[in-house]
C-alpha cells in the first residue's frame, strides 16, 4: 500500500506571555466582590418599602430594588431561598439595620414579576461610535453531570438555554444580554439586542455564526460596518447594492484574498472580538454554568441579574495587562 503524503501543517505559534500590571488594585477589587458594601447602596436601604400607589388586593410591602438586593445576593453567593433570608438577616443584626427582611415565600413569589432596569452607562465620548462584539454559549438548565455522562452514559435527557450577550471590548461592560432556547439561531438575535444599546455603533464583530443575509441587511439599516469573517470559498457578489456600491462582505472577501484570513483579522483588529468569549468566561466562573430557576420566564429574569452583578464586578477593578516581550537568543 502507498503511503499517503502528510499534509502540509501550519507551524505552530508561540503562546503569547502577559504581565499584570496593576495588581494592588485588582487584589482589592477582588476583595472586595464579597463586601456588601458595593451591593447593598444607601438608595436601596432608603427605598426598601414599597411607597407606589395602592392596587387592588395585597399591598406589597417590599420594593422592587429591596427584592433585586436580595435575589442578587442568592445569585452571587449562591444560596437558597431560606439561606438568602438568613444570611441577609445576620447581616442586617450584626451592622444593627433597623429593617425587616422579606421572607423566602415572598422572595420566591416577587422572582418572576421582577423587572430589571439596568443602570444607564456613562456617555458615549467616542464622536465615531462603538465597536461592540457579540457571542453566545449555553447555560445548563437540567440534566446529568459530566462526570456521570462520560463514564456510565447519559440516562436522562439534558437541555440547556442559550444567552445572548452584546460586550463592548474597551471597558469589558455587558451593553444587552438576552436569553432563549437553545433552538433559537444566533443571527435571529441581532436585531432585538442591538435594540437594547443606546448611541451610536461604529462596528459589529462576530464568529462565523453570524454570516447570513438578514445579519448583514439589520448592520446595513443602521450604518454598522460588520466585522464576521465569511465562510470558507465564499464569493463576491456579481453586483453591488442598489447605489452601485461594494457590500461590507465582499470587501472584506477581497481582503481576506489578499492579506489571508490571519491578516485580514489582524489587520481590522477582530481579534478583539475574543473579550465576548473571555466575557462568556467570566460568566461561567462567577456566576455559574447552569440556570437555578425552572420556568423559562425566570430563567430571563435570572440571567438578567446575573449580567447586571458581572457589570458591577467589572466596574469595581479589573486587570490591566501587557504583553512580555520574548527576547532572542
Amino acid at each position: 500500500m502507498l503511503k499517503q503524503k502528510n499534509k502540509p501543517r501550519r507551524r505552530p505559534f508561540k503562546k503569547e506571555r502577559y504581565k499584570v500590571t496593576n495588581w494592588p488594585e485588582y487584589n482589592r477589587s477582588l476583595k472586595n466582590r464579597s463586601n456588601l458594601k458595593i451591593w447593598l447602596s444607601s438608595e436601596t436601604l432608603a427605598n426598601w418599602y414599597y411607597t407606589g400607589p395602592k392596587i387592588k388586593g395585597g399591598q406589597s410591602t417590599y420594593s422592587d430594588s429591596c427584592i433585586e438586593f436580595c435575589i442578587s445576593i442568592k445569585i452571587l453567593f449562591k444560596l437558597g431561598y431560606r439561606q438568602t433570608q438568613g444570611f441577609i438577616e445576620s447581616i442586617f443584626a450584626l451592622a444593627q439595620i433597623d429593617l425587616s427582611v422579606p421572607d423566602y415565600s415572598v422572595l420566591c413569589k416577587r422572582f418572576g414579576k421582577l423587572t430589571i432596569r439596568e443602570k444607564p452607562f456613562k456617555k458615549n465620548t467616542d464622536v465615531k461610535g462603538l465597536s461592540i462584539s457579540a457571542d453566545s454559549t449555553g447555560l445548563k438548565v437540567y440534566g446529568e453531570g459530566e462526570w456521570k455522562v462520560r463514564v456510565h452514559g447519559w440516562s436522562k435527557h439534558r437541555t440547556w438555554q442559550k444567552l445572548h450577550l452584546i460586550v463592548n471590548p474597551v471597558d469589558k461592560m455587558i451593553l444587552s444580554n438576552d436569553l432563549t432556547p437553545n433552538s433559537v439561531d444566533d443571527a435571529a438575535m441581532v436585531e432585538p439586542m442591538l435594540n437594547q444599546i443606546k448611541g451610536k455603533i461604529k462596528s459589529f464583530s462576530a464568529d462565523g455564526a453570524y454570516d447570513k443575509i438578514k445579519v448583514y441587511e439589520t448592520l446595513s439599516q443602521r450604518n454598522i460596518y460588520p466585522l464576521i469573517p465569511p465562510r470558507k470559498g465564499a464569493r463576491i457578489k456579481k453586483h453591488g447594492n442598489k447605489k452601485g456600491k461594494m457590500n461590507p462582505r465582499d470587501r472584506n472577501i477581497r481582503m481576506i484574498r489578499k492579506h489571508g484570513r490571519a491578516g485580514w483579522k489582524r489587520k481590522i483588529k477582530y481579534h478583539q472580538r475574543s473579550l465576548a468569549e473571555t466575557t462568556m468566561f467570566r460568566y461561567k466562573t462567577i456566576i455559574g454554568n447552569k440556570l437555578t430557576t425552572r420556568t423559562f420566564d425566570r430563567q430571563k429574569i435570572e440571567a438578567s441579574i446575573a449580567c447586571k452583578i458581572l457589570n458591577i464586578v467589572t466596574k469595581n477593578g479589573m486587570p490591566k495587562s501587557i504583553k512580555i516581550k520574548c527576547q532572542k537568543n
